[in-house]
């Protein structure tokens, strides 16, 4: 069907592609709400179900990996099918249905699968997520759009752990806490529903602002990702090899005495400010020198377990916020690169495939961190220092490219 102008606003995306941006900003307000609240304590929780430093570093590196590397098989069913909205609804929807049931699981196993379970939402809707969102920031500027949908997005990963710190510090369990949750939850899924049914076709803005754009068929044309992108893709894996998670950090504050259980969701938050911060500048940066930007990243990437890990309250408080600024950079500038590098058909199926190659370095770098900060806090530094230093030679390369 050809797309014509109606009111001044593309058939197929009754909205303006700004408005588009922060409604689908609010929705992962909202979603960020839910499971970040959750992800703040999921280091505390599972200790008090008797997990080790190792299960933990495990676990949460993960439900990262099902995160990031099942996007190899829901990005590609999003090209092939068209089906970016289903697959969108049904993946916040398994996140919202998660986290509540992970606050009553009772028992190490299924919260550890629950754990996973609400990542593979994640892995579910975010090849199609981007790719509906990569659609208005081509009439918004790459950076920029995604910067302001990153940065909305960081609120809920501030609301979310500080409405959990609130009811534990209120003498509230982790059933109580998580249980809340549900009410944003319910949000996300009517305003997804609403939101599809005045944008059912996002790719009309990309057209408007004269990009190419084709039909869901047509992705199978797509014949292989660019030189640039794999480069790219090692590059990142290479970062998050030596990236802790931040189930670790709080394990440590708390199996160390730094800080209270209650207040570790307090501390997540200020991570996600730094976070939203640091997105809102990388994507104002992403839209004049582009990747460029992410040259930042190893640094503070080496300079967050030199801080965390210490048994230096402020300085373990530092660290937390660098890594909370370092996930902000990264998160910004992948997908507008992502959404430059690659033409409409196939750029779910480049998200999947991105998500994979970085989503099994998380893995690694997971349970890495975990095995060293048990054998020597010393070593874990020295290591994710090497490994850091060896990722601006990978990026050269995709300058060059």
């Amino acid at each position: 069907m050809s797309i014509g102008q109606v009111g001044g606003v593309r058939e197929g995306a009754r909205m303006r592609p700004w408005r588009f941006v922060v409604w689908f900003g609010i929705i992962s307000l909202l979603a960020d709400f839910v499971y970040e609240g959750a992800r703040s304590v999921t280091g505390p929780l599972l200790a008090s179900l008797g997990a080790s430093a190792v299960v933990v570093g495990a676990v949460t590196g993960a439900g990262e990996a099902a995160a990031l590397g099942l996007r190899l098989v829901s990005g590609p069913l999003a090209d092939r099918t068209g089906r970016f909205w289903a697959l969108a609804i049904a993946g916040y929807a398994l996140t919202v249905v998660a986290v509540p049931l992970l606050g009553i699981a009772g028992a190490l196993v299924p919260a550890c699968v629950l754990v996973v379970a609400e990542r593979v939402g994640k892995a579910v809707r975010s090849p199609a997520k981007d790719t509906l969102l990569s659609h208005a920031t081509a009439a918004t500027g790459r950076g920029r759009g995604f910067a302001v949908h990153e940065a909305l997005d960081q609120v809920g990963a501030v609301v979310g752990p500080l409405t959990v710190a609130g009811v534990l510090a209120a003498g509230g369990g982790y059933g109580v806490a998580l249980g809340v949750l549900a009410v944003p939850g319910a949000a996300v899924l009517v305003l997804l529903w609403w939101l599809r049914t005045r944008v059912p076709d996002p790719a009309a803005y990309e057209s408007g602002a004269g990009r190419t754009s084709t039909s869901p068929s047509s992705s199978s044309e797509q014949t292989g990702l660019p030189r640039a992108f794999w480069v790219y893709a090692a590059f990142t894996a290479t970062t998050m090899t030596g990236f802790a998670t931040f189930g670790l950090l709080s394990y440590h504050l708390v199996q160390r005495h730094l800080l209270a259980v209650s207040l570790i969701p307090v501390l997540y938050a200020g991570a996600m400010l730094a976070d939203a911060a640091a997105a809102l500048a990388a994507g104002w940066l992403y839209d004049r020198i582009g990747p460029r930007v992410l040259a930042g990243l190893p640094a503070l990437a080496a300079a967050v377990p030199a801080l965390a890990f210490t048994d230096t309250l402020a300085a373990a408080v530092a660290g937390a916020l660098v890594w909370g600024a370092a996930t902000g950079l990264n998160e910004a500038a992948l997908r507008a690169t992502i959404a430059d590098l690659i033409p409409t058909p196939g750029r779910a199926t480049a998200y999947g495939v991105f998500a994979a190659v970085t989503g099994t370095a998380t893995l690694a770098g997971g349970v890495l961190t975990g095995a060293l900060y048990e054998a020597s806090i010393p070593a874990l530094v020295t290591t994710v220092v090497a490994i850091q230093a060896a990722a601006p030679v990978v990026l050269a390369v995709v300058r060059r490219a």
